[in-house]
Order: structure tokens, then sequence, then C-alpha cells
């Protein structure tokens, strides 16, 4: 912008006045315009010394207005000439509406005239639609004559199984019915009007015997499908025609829909009576029912127990049969797009699955299950059935499901268990009631080849498990699981009445020792013991036969039949040593008396009848022979302490106190002779309780009482459960000690007390002190 137009910038031009007035928005446009000019030259030459660049700036817009005239000439000369040409166009337009116009005026005028001659033809339409109806009346005279003896001629070839010549002349009746019905709604329509309904069943009631022959021949057509297993064999030839009348009615019922779906809708002929047929879908439904009826004609007779097995076979039998029948001989007579083979496949899988759930739903033993299970896990997909090479192709097509659904199976799975359980437990109570009786006859258990005691429960339990989880694995994996567990559960519940059992049996012991039916009482303890060790055996072997995934699968507590064999041997071996506590009781009283310091009587008869019942308990299988022999061995040991305990020998003097150590060591040996070899079979030597006595004959042997401290320290520390009155009463047995040495004991053990440590078996807490016979205590000692 120059300086010149910057001076009068306020000024407009004067032919801008009167486009301000018609359009405002150019003159807010132009405002905008110089003011954003000033703003611009105020910030280009705000300085004096840019006024040097004014003639440069001058040029520069001066040529950008003279660009922008320059384009703004051109757009608005090309639409002026767009405008131009619109309105040639329009121009043309009108020109042809108005001939367009004049030719319609025209075309009205002559159809004004032409509609007064149209009336007079309408006679002659009249006498030309009369004359189709007498010429179609005229043609169709002889097939309608010869309607009544077609259907009689179509009924004898029916009867007689000709069925393709019957159903030739019933397509022939057929289209005579079509066409008949067709030229007359050709004629109503004609006439401007439909076919009337009396005009259709005339027709309808003159073919009346059409419908019937229809229906008999299809009665005829599925009666030979239903039979054609067995015509295959003989006279395939019905089948063939029956097959080939099938696929002519599916190719007419395909023309038929397809030449309604094709015409328009005016001129779409309508679907004859009783179309479509679709034969074909009946055709396998038939063949479905016929492979059904099949299945029912398997005899059921006897089908229940042992008959069941007889009856899968049967069925095995049957369907093989049919199915080389289907395959070699029906497969040739249909076209290939049948797949006979798999529509037999598919038809007998669902008989069978019917049949098979009706089967599952019976009252069925274990042995039945095990018919069914085995038949459709293991049978029914084998190479002799549908796992036949030849026919795994077409099984693989049909895309059969399981013959019993994954519920079925687990509920089939779950009676087995439950009857064989049924059984198992009734077996398992006969076999105990016989061991019951075993324990009162009046001989030796029997003994097994390496000479242990048994009778026959383990065997027959073993067995009975072992048989039942060899059968179940034939099955599957997850069913030889159940039914060990089932088995397990069993054989806890024979273990607890088995103890039960023991228990009974001790009482009755107790209460007359000396009946002659106890005669054998120990030995069919031990031999109940042996039984316990072999139902471990068979027990873990159970165990390891199930599967890592069976676990924590079952939602009852888990069996725990080795706890309760622990029980139950616990409890044989407690009768057992009760039993050798009762044959030792006529010589303890007898022990560690002055007869006994003088003549060493009755040792050796206990040794006798620890001898005696040691040599018993070799005939006990390991572990539990080592377990009573120790137990033998505390028991001796606790009861010889707790003779000692009953105070019937105070020593006068040194020299008894001498002897009464002497005898206690010779006494010792004689136990260990009896009981060698039992420090070497896993006792340890600090907790082996013959090591007590030598401990006890050294504490009263001791010449200084002033030693007894130490000693007493010595035996506290290697036998912590010994407690003040023990101690106290082997005092009194050394009939020694001062007042001022026994308090002085006493309270060193009261210090000491040291815990008892971990596995340590507690000796002298199973051994009761008597009673002090003092009246009353001195307060100034301490009691005993």
């Amino acid at each position: 912008m120059s300086a010149g137009e910057q001076k009068d910038g306020g000024d407009k031009p004067k032919d801008m006045l009167p486009l301000a007035k018609v359009w405002p928005e150019v003159e807010r446009a132009e405002c905008l315009a110089r003011g954003a000019a000033l703003k611009w030259a105020s910030g280009v030459f705000c300085r004096p010394e840019h006024l040097e660049r004014l003639s440069q700036y001058r040029k520069r817009e001066s040529q950008r207005t003279a660009s922008i005239h320059t384009r703004l000439k051109s757009m608005v000369q090309s639409y002026l000439e767009g405008v131009g040409w619109g309105l040639e166009q329009l121009r043309e337009a009108r020109a042809e509406l108005k001939e367009v116009s004049q030719a319609l005026k025209k075309g009205g005028l002559e159809s004004n005239q032409n509609a007064e001659e149209v009336k007079s033809l309408e006679r002659l339409r009249e006498v030309s639609v009369n004359h189709c109806q007498l010429l179609a009346a005229v043609s169709n005279l002889p097939r309608l004559y010869s309607v009544r003896s077609m259907v009689l001629e179509t009924q004898r070839l029916v009867e007689s199984r000709r069925l393709l010549e019957a159903h030739a002349l019933l397509m022939d009746l057929e289209l005579w019915q079509d066409d008949i019905l067709w030229q007359l709604h050709g004629a109503a329509r004609t006439a401007g009007s439909t076919l009337s309904p009396e005009d259709q069943e005339l027709v309808t009631k003159y073919f009346s015997g059409v419908g019937q022959l229809v229906d008999d021949l299809g009665k005829e057509m599925w009666a030979v499908v239903s039979s054609a297993l067995a015509l295959a064999r003989q006279n395939p030839t019905p089948f063939v025609s029956a097959v080939r009348i099938v696929e002519r009615e599916e190719a007419l019922d395909q023309a038929l829909l397809e030449e309604r779906g094709g015409g328009s809708r005016g001129n779409s002929r309508p679907l004859p009576p009783g179309r479509p047929r679709c034969w074909r879908a009946c055709f396998f439904q038939t063949l479905e029912e016929a492979v059904a009826a099949r299945f029912r004609s398997v005899s059921y007779l006897h089908t229940r127990g042992p008959g069941l097995a007889g009856h899968l076979s049967a069925l095995q039998h049957g369907i093989m049969a049919d199915l080389a029948t289907v395959r070699h001989l029906l497969e040739h007579c249909v076209p290939p797009h049948y797949r006979l083979t798999e529509a037999y496949l598919r038809a007998s899988h669902r008989c069978l699955h019917a049949h098979l759930a009706q089967v599952s739903c019976w009252d069925l033993e274990s042995g039945e299950i095990f018919a069914v299970l085995n038949w459709v896990l293991h049978i029914y997909n084998s190479s002799d059935m549908m796992g036949h090479p030849e026919l795994v192709e077409e099984m693989e097509k049909a895309e059969l499901g399981p013959l019993i659904s994954t519920e079925g199976q687990l509920q089939l799975q779950n009676k087995y268990v439950q009857s064989v359980r049924k059984s198992v437990s009734e077996w398992m109570k006969k076999a105990l009631q016989v061991e019951l009786q075993d324990w009162q006859r009046d001989q030796e258990p029997d003994t097994d080849h390496e000479g242990f005691f048994q009778t026959s429960l383990p065997t027959i339990i073993t067995q009975m498990l072992e048989e039942n989880a060899r059968v179940a694995l034939m099955i599957g994996e997850s069913l030889r699981d159940q039914t060990i567990q089932m088995g397990l559960y069993e054989m806890e519940n024979l273990l607890n009445r088995f103890r039960e059992a023991l228990v009974e049996l001790g009482k009755e012991h107790r209460r007359d020792p000396s009946n002659n039916k106890n005669k054998f009482y120990l030995h069919y303890l031990l031999a109940s013991i042996s039984n316990c060790i072999i139902l471990k055996k068979s027990t873990e072997s159970l165990q390891q036969q199930q599967s890592s995934r069976s676990a924590g699968q079952f939602s009852r507590t888990p069996p725990n039949p080795l706890a309760a064999l622990d029980r139950a041997v616990r409890r044989a071996c407690r009768l057992v040593m009760d039993r050798l506590l009762l044959d030792l009781q006529p010589y303890l009283p007898s022990l560690l008396t002055r007869p006994w310091l003088v003549q060493g009587d009755p040792t050796p008869k206990l040794c006798r009848v620890l001898e005696r019942h040691l040599e018993l308990y070799i005939r006990v299988r390991p572990p539990c022979r080592q377990r009573l022999q120790e137990e033998a061995q505390w028991l001796m040991v606790v009861e010889y302490v707790r003779a000692l305990m009953q105070k019937r020998l105070v020593c006068r003097s040194a020299e008894e106190r001498k002897q009464l150590a002497q005898q206690m060591i010779q006494d010792d040996q004689q136990f260990r002779e009896i009981l060698h070899g039992l420090e070497g079979e896993g006792s340890v030597p600090e907790l082996n309780p013959l090591a007590l006595l030598p401990f006890l004959a050294d504490f009263i042997r001791l010449k200084d009482p002033g030693m007894l401290t130490l000693e007493v320290s010595g035996l506290a520390a290697k036998y912590p459960d010994i407690s003040e009155e023990h101690v106290s009463v082997l005092l009194d047995i050394r009939g020694d000690v001062s007042r001022d040495i026994r308090g002085a004991v006493l309270d060193l053990l009261e210090q000491s007390a040291p815990a008892l440590p971990a596995g340590y078996r507690p000796i002298f807490t199973d051994i009761l002190v008597p009673p002090s016979t003092l009246a009353f205590c001195l307060p100034t000692a301490k009691c005993a």
C-alpha cells in the first residue's frame, strides 16, 4: 500500500458506496482489509530508515494486485460462459417439451376413437373362449374315459409289486390331472377370473383314485425298503425299483419347484396336490425304522442276568451281518450320493444309543454292568466291529458321537462300584465269620511255606480285591481307581470289625483263661498279626496301582486302611503281651524275695515261660516279630523292676547288698541268653531296657553311700522318667542310707529333673511305687 493510500485510507472509493448498500458484507470486508493493511504498514515502517524500501513494497503490492485482478476476471468469465450454456440447454428442453405435449394430445384423440371400435369385438372374444373350452374338452375326452381303467390297472400292478410299471401309469394319471387343472386355470384367467372351487372339486373328485394309488404305492415301496436287508440276498429287483421311483419323484419335485419359482407371479404354475412328496427323506426314515425293527427282532428273552452278554453278542453279529449286506449288496443298488453305508451306521448308532440307555436304567448286577461297559468301550470300537479297517473311513464321515454319554458312563461305573461293594462287603463278613470260627478250633493255625502262622482271611480278602481291580482295569483306569478306592473303604471297615473281634476275644479269654476253647488262643493272636502284615502289603499294592490323577477326585474322606491295620496290630500285640503277663504272673510274687536271694528261684521258670513265648513269636512275619520280641523284653524288665519296687527284700548288711546285686546280674545274664540277638536287631543300646538291671545292681552294690549322689545323677541322666519315689525305694532297699544323704540325693534329683528327650520310651512311668507305711512325716526330714 502506497503512502498516499495510507493517508486517505479512511475514505471509501465512490464506486464501493452503491455496492455497500446492496451487500453490507462488502463494507465490513473493506474495513477489515484496511485495518489489516494499516497494521502491516505500522509494523514494517516503524522507523524513518525503513521508508527507503517504500518503492520496493509499492512495486510488489502493485504486481500482486494486478495478479489478483487477472484471476478474478478469468473466474468471472468462466462463470458467465457456464451460465450461458445452461440457458441454451433450457431453451432446447422447452422446445422438446412442446413437441411431446403435442404428440400426447394427438395419441389421446386416436385412443378415444379406438375405444368405440373395441366394444364391437367383445362378442368375438366370448366365442373364442367357448371355442377353447370345447377344444380342451374334446382333446381330454379320451383321457377322461380311460381314467377308471388306468386306475384299476395301476392298482393291480401295485398289488403284484410291479412297481415301475405302476409308477409309470401313475405319472400319466397325475400328468392328465395337472394338465386339466392348468387348462381350467388358463381358461379362467383368459376370462378375467379365477378357477371356481366347484370346477376344482369336480376334477379332484374325478381323479380321487389317484391319491389312493399314491398311498398304496408308497406303502408297497416302504415295505420293500423295510425288507431290503432280506431281499438283497434273494431278489434285490424290488428294492432297485423302489430306489428308481424315489429318484423319479425327487426329480419331479425339484422340476415343479423350479418351474413355480422361475415363472412370473401371474404365469407361475401352481404345485399339484400332494407335492412335493419328499420320498427320498421318507426312504431314509423308513430305513432307520427298519434298523430299529431289526434291533427289536433280536431276542429279548433271557436278556437279564447272564443272558445280557449273549444279547449284546447277538447284537454285534446282527449289526456286522447287516453292514456286510449293505456294503456289498445294497450299496450297489442305490446312487452314490445316497451313502447308504453311512446312513445305516448313523441309524444303527442311534438305535444302539437308545437301547443301551434303556438297558442302563435296569437294576443291573455287577457282571451285567461289566458286560455293557466292556461292549460299549472296547468291543464296539474294536476291529471286530466299527473299528474294522474297511469301516474306519465311513465312521469318520458319519461323525458319530459316543455310544453312551459321559454322564451315562459315570452312572454305570458308579452302579458297578456299588454292586461290587455290596458283594465285597458280604464276602468280607463271611470271611470274618469263618475267621472267628477258626479261632475256636482245637488245633494250631495253618502255616505258609515260610512257617509263619496264618489263616484263610488275608488270602480271601487279597484275592477278592485284586481280582476286582483286575476286572475293573479291563474297562478302564478310572473304574479301576474307583474299585480300589471302594475296596480300601471296605478293608478299613473289615479291620475295624476285626479289631473289635480281637477285643471280644481278649475279654472272653480273661474271663476264663483255663477254658479248653482257648487252648490255642496265643497261636491265633499271632496268626492275626501275620494276617495284618499280609493285608498291609496287599493294601500298599492296591494304593500303588491307583493312578496319580485319581487323588482328590473323590468327594468322600479318603480311606485309611493302614491306620486301621496299625490299630488292629497294636491291639493284637497288646493281647499277646497280656497273655505273656498272665503266664508270668504265678512266678512274679516270688521274685526279689529272700528265698529268691538264696535259691535263685523263680527266675528259671520265668525264663522258660519267656522262651516258650519267644519261640512262638518266630512264627510271626517281620517286622511284627521284632516288635513282639522287644515288647516281651520290655515287659520282662518292667515287671522285674516293679517287683523290686515292692520292697520285698531290704538289705541288712553290705554282704546282702552284694548278694542282691550279684543275683540281679545273674538274672540279667539269663534274660540276655534268651533275648540274645535283640540288641543287634535294631534296638538302641541307650534305650535297651535290659541295660537297666546292671545299672540298678551297681546302685545297690555301691559301698560308699556318699557316692550315691553321683550315681543317682547318672541314673537320672540315663532314665529321665525316674521319680523321687523310685529313688527313695532304692535307697530303702539298700538299708544304709542316712537321712542327710537321702535328703541330699532327693534334692539333687528334684533340681536336675531333665526333660524327656525325643524318641525316649519311659520305663519308670509304668511302674507304680506302693504307698509309704509311715503314718506321718517328720517336719525336719524330706518325705520319701
